[in-house]
């Protein structure tokens, strides 16, 4: 009986003492070098070095935090565009990209150490809850936020949360304080910043990234177009920093007949996959044209490089950014994320626009500063398109691989915009509070407009210019009403950011189109092409 039941349980033993001497050699092999013991690798040098430093080193040090630092340098041996994200920073990214986070629904200004809300979304969290414009926000749950010199991150963290969580949230209002308790929800993060007729026969599309909703908006966008007459359309990617390649790639659809290649993507491990055109698109007939700069970046090269290859859009402003590298994202047991380049994406003709980094990361990162100093940012003749490679067009017309993609018609910067008190007034915020302000003291007045005769009959007054200079001196900024350039700037400011306060987005692009360079030159090309 007895050798019967150690024939049953000896392979169990055995099992078990393989398991443990497995595990003793393991531990044995980790104060050996590079030896691995019975089928187990020896670790990475990374790792190696880590676990080191973490046993040995002489100060108590934040592990987590070297490896970080260890991923990032070696990432910084690949491209400029593989990146890897900590957990928190990667929850803020997918939401700009999934086109929505949660949170109570304000846009907030920061006015004298206090935070006041210039803007409740309508449906919101906060619009249910009664929260109104010009409210000053003291304390959120438990954390006073006013008189503490808080930052907007922070102020952010605290008014996002949970879905169905609450936000008890202490006011002042007209001098008295209350408390009102608000229900966190879904709050849109919207891709498309304006879509209105600009004429009685164009329309003005502007996207500011391609999130998982851009496509859906910009559908609802043309729809809208298409029912008021247009016939023409300007679509605007300056500083649209790309995104969801897809989405791009749908808009690009659109444009483009039959079964057009928009794109094709490739890589070492990443099989060539091509996209293209494949169901009737809902504006490929009228003219179109396509504003772009050196914010104007990925996906949306994507889109310009097909409707350029194609010959189907005049592209005016000026080169883009030059992103050609596809990233794809891997999220870490930590809850980081590392998006990794995978592949390189191509134009119709083959052209892969990606501006050269050669390991040297500091020329990469500065090229939007060269291209000003050597003089593209103003002279069209000042486009370099040394050691690119030529491409011909259906129609004939050269471009250029690598390094971006030209303009069709050139828009130089508008340097008026950069004189120095101009500069100081929008980067210190001086101008956005002071255009707040100036509105809560005239609402009444001010909603007698309508857009359209906003930006038509609107004239910041010389009352107002005089209060803005008086309110600049608080910030150490001294504005010289007497330089004309300085008074045109200011009234500009001040009347666009006034159109946002009414109207969102879609008033600043309004009424900031007026102004705007590159816009007037293509209502000039469009002109020509009667």
């Amino acid at each position: 009986m007895r050798n019967k039941k150690l024939h049953i349980w000896l392979p169990l033993l055995l099992s078990i003492c393989m398991v443990a001497g497995m595990f003793v050699g393991y531990r044995i092999k980790a104060n050996m070098p590079n030896r691995g013991i019975f089928f187990l690798q020896p670790q990475r040098p990374v790792q190696e070095v880590l676990d080191l430093i973490k046993n040995n080193y002489v100060d108590s040090e934040n592990i987590d935090s070297l490896g970080t630092i260890a991923i990032q340098g070696m990432l910084g041996a690949l491209d400029p565009h593989s990146v890897f994200l900590p957990a928190s920073v990667l929850k803020s990214a997918n939401e700009d990209l999934q086109g929505i986070f949660y949170g109570i629904g304000i846009e907030f200004n920061i006015i004298n150490d206090t935070t006041t809300v210039i803007n409740v979304l309508p449906g919101s969290p906060s619009f249910k809850a009664g929260l109104q414009i010009g409210d000053q926000i003291i304390k959120v749950n438990d954390s006073l936020i006013a008189g503490n010199k808080i930052n907007s991150n922070r102020l952010k963290n605290l008014l996002r949360g949970s879905d169905g969580s609450k936000a008890q949230v202490t006011i002042r209002r007209l001098g008295v304080l209350k408390q009102i308790d608000v229900y966190r929800g879904p709050i849109p993060i919207y891709s498309l910043d304006a879509a209105y007729m600009i004429t009685d026969t164009t329309g003005y599309i502007r996207l500011n990234k391609f999130s998982e909703n851009t496509y859906k908006e910009f559908m609802q966008g043309m729809d809208k177009l298409h029912q008021q007459g247009m016939k023409a359309l300007i679509l605007d990617l300056r500083d649209n920093g790309g995104g969801i390649l897809t989405e791009a790639t749908h808009i690009a659809d659109e444009f483009l007949s039959g079964n057009k290649l928009i794109t094709y993507t490739e890589g070492a491990h990443s099989p060539r996959k091509e996209y293209r055109c494949d169901k009737e698109g809902v504006f490929e007939k009228g003219t179109l044209i396509v504003l772009a700069n050196e914010g104007t970046a990925s996906a949306s090269e994507i889109l310009i490089g097909a409707l350029q290859d194609w010959d189907r859009a005049t592209i005016i402003g000026r080169r883009t950014f030059g992103k050609g590298l596809v990233q794809e994202q891997f999220v870490l047991g930590d809850g980081s994320g590392l998006r990794l380049t995978v592949a390189k994406y191509f134009t119709p003709l083959g052209r892969s626009i990606q501006k050269p980094y050669d390991g040297n990361i500091k020329d990469y990162d500065n090229d939007i500063i060269n291209r000003f100093k050597h003089g593209e940012m103003s002279n069209a003749d000042s486009i370099k398109h040394t050691n690119e490679k030529k491409y011909t067009t259906p129609s004939g017309h050269v471009v250029f691989g690598g390094g971006g993609i030209s303009p069709d018609v050139f828009v130089g910067v508008d340097t008026s915009a950069l004189n120095k008190e101009v500069m100081q007034s929008v980067m210190s915020g001086a101008l956005y509070r002071f255009a707040y302000i100036n509105y809560m003291n005239n609402a009444q007045q001010l909603k007698k407009f309508t857009l359209k005769s906003f930006g038509e009959n609107y004239n910041v007054s010389d009352s107002t210019l005089k209060a803005y200079t008086r309110f600049a001196l608080a910030d150490s900024i001294q504005v010289n009403l007497k330089d004309s350039n300085v008074k045109k700037q200011i009234e500009k400011q001040i009347k666009v950011l006034t159109a946002r306060q009414i109207w969102s987005t879609e008033g600043f692009y309004e009424v900031n189109n007026r102004y705007d360079a590159s816009v007037k030159k293509a209502l000039e090309f469009l002109d020509q092409l009667k």
